[in-house]
C-alpha cells in the first residue's frame, strides 16, 4: 500500500490581470511545478484554483455607481430598510456605500451578538449582564448604546462596526433586531443581506406584504458594461479599492470542464478541477464560520460530485476485528474496504465520517493552503484524495 496518503501543493502563479488566458496559466502552471518539484500528476488528483483569479481574469468588476443605479431600478429611490448583513470591510462596505447612494434613506438592521458568520459586536456575556434576550428585545441605536455602551469593537479587526457602517453615508441609520420584520416599522423595501439563510428572510418579509429582494438579485446584467452574475449578483463579491468590487466568477463550469480537457490532451491523465472560495469551517476561538461566499465550489467537474463514503477504521479495529493484530489486521481491514458497499449511508462502520460534500471539504483544505494573503498560491494540486487503507 501507498505510505502517504493526500498531499496538497500551493502552486505560484504570476499576478492575474483582466484577459489573461487563465486557463493555461494554470495548465502550464501546474505542469511545470510538477517537472521543478518533482511530482507526477496521477488520475483523479484535484486541481482547484480560487474564484477570486478567475474572476479578475474575467474582469467581473462593478463600481458603486453601477450597483447603485441597479438598486434604484428596484427601489426608485425610496427609503430602503437593508437587514442582517455580515460586518466586513471587505464584503459588505463597498455594497452599503452603493445603497446609500441610490436612496433617501438607509434604515440599516443589524443581527446581534454577531452576524450570521460568527462575527460578533458584543459578546453572550454581556447580554446575559444586561439580562437581554435576542429573540425578543430590538433597539434603535441610542437604546443599544446605552445598555452595552461603546464596548462594541470586533475582537479581531478591532474595528467599531456600527460607528463604521455610519460612516458610508449621512443618511444611514442604525437599529438591531434579530427579527427580520422588525425593519418594517421604518421601512417596506428591503434588501435582505443575509448569505445562507436570505431564501427564508425573503419569504418572511414577503408574507408581511414587503418588496424585498436579496443580494443575488443585485447585478444580475451588466451597467454600463459592468461586470455581473447571473446567480449570484453581488453575492461573494469582495472589495477592490474604495469604489468598487470584485463580484463571483461567471462561466465556472466552462473553465473547469476546459482545464480537465487540456490536462487530459498533454499529459493523459483523468484529474478533476474545481473553483473554490471560503472553506467551510468554523474558528473555535472567535466563532467565526468562515464561510462568506454563497457557496464553497460554484463549479467542479463531475469527478467531484457527492459525499465520501468512508468507513470508520477505528470502529472495525474496535469491533468486528478486536481479537487481531498486526499484517493480520491490516490484511482483513483492507480486504473488507474493497468490498465496501457502494454507499455506506445509515451503516454503523461509517459512523463518526464527515457527513459533507466532497466539494466541501476539498474546497475548505483548499482555503487553508492558500490563504487569503501574500502566500501567492491560488492553485492548489491535491494528490490522493481518494485513496485510501487499500490503495497500492
Amino acid at each position: 500500500m501507498r505510505t502517504i496518503g493526500t498531499v496538497a501543493r500551493g502552486i505560484r502563479l504570476p499576478v492575474i490581470a483582466p484577459g489573461d488566458d487563465l486557463e493555461n496559466i494554470v495548465v502550464d502552471s501546474v505542469l511545470n511545478a510538477s517537472k521543478q518539484e518533482n511530482f507526477e500528476l496521477r488520475d483523479k488528483d484535484i486541481i482547484a484554483v480560487t474564484e477570486a483569479v478567475v474572476a479578475r481574469a474575467q474582469g467581473n468588476y462593478a463600481t458603486i455607481d453601477d450597483i447603485a443605479l441597479d438598486i434604484k431600478k428596484h427601489f426608485n429611490g425610496e427609503p430602503i430598510g437593508v437587514i442582517f448583513p455580515i460586518f466586513s470591510r471587505n464584503r459588505f462596505s463597498i455594497i452599503l456605500k452603493a445603497i446609500s447612494k441610490a436612496t433617501s434613506k438607509v434604515y440599516l438592521q443589524l443581527s446581534y451578538p454577531s452576524d450570521e458568520v460568527g462575527n460578533h459586536i458584543i459578546s453572550l456575556d454581556q447580554m446575559d449582564e444586561k439580562n437581554i434576550d435576542p429573540f425578543k428585545d430590538s433597539f434603535d441605536e441610542k437604546g443599544f448604546r446605552e445598555i452595552f455602551g461603546n464596548d462594541t469593537m470586533h475582537q479581531f479587526t478591532g474595528v467599531d462596526y456600527i460607528d463604521f457602517y455610519k460612516s458610508f453615508g449621512d443618511n444611514i441609520e442604525i437599529i438591531f433586531s434579530n427579527d427580520p420584520r422588525y425593519i418594517l416599522n421604518y421601512s417596506k423595501n428591503v434588501i435582505a443581506c443575509d448569505i445562507h439563510t436570505r431564501k427564508r428572510t425573503k419569504r418572511i418579509l414577503q408574507n408581511a406584504n414587503s418588496k424585498a429582494i436579496t443580494l443575488d438579485e443585485i447585478m444580475n446584467s451588466p451597467e454600463n458594461g459592468s461586470g455581473y452574475n447571473e446567480e449570484y449578483g453581488v453575492l461573494g463579491s469582495n472589495k477592490a479599492g474604495e469604489d468598487k468590487v470584485k463580484l463571483f466568477p461567471r462561466n465556472c463550469k466552462e473553465f473547469v470542464n476546459n482545464i480537465k480537457n487540456k490536462i487530459d490532451k498533454i499529459a493523459g491523465k483523468d484529474i478533476n478541477v474545481m473553483i473554490y472560495g471560503d472553506g467551510a469551517f468554523k474558528d473555535p476561538v472567535g466563532k467565526i464560520w468562515e464561510l462568506a461566499d454563497p457557496v464553497v465550489s460554484p463549479a467542479y467537474t463531475e469527478g467531484l460530485k457527492g459525499t465520501p463514503n468512508e468507513l470508520k477504521l477505528k470502529y472495525l479495529a474496535d469491533t468486528k476485528f478486536k481479537d487481531l493484530k498486526g499484517e493480520e489486521l491490516k490484511d482483513e481491514l483492507v480486504k473488507y474496504i474493497k468490498q465496501k458497499d457502494d454507499s455506506l449511508v445509515g451503516q454503523m462502520e461509517s459512523e463518526g465520517t464527515t457527513p459533507r460534500k466532497i466539494t466541501d471539504l476539498v474546497g475548505s483544505l483548499c482555503d487553508l493552503i492558500s490563504g487569503s494573503g501574500d502566500k501567492g498560491t491560488p492553485v492548489v494540486v491535491i494528490q490522493g484524495y481518494f485513496d485510501n487503507y487499500s490503495s497500492l
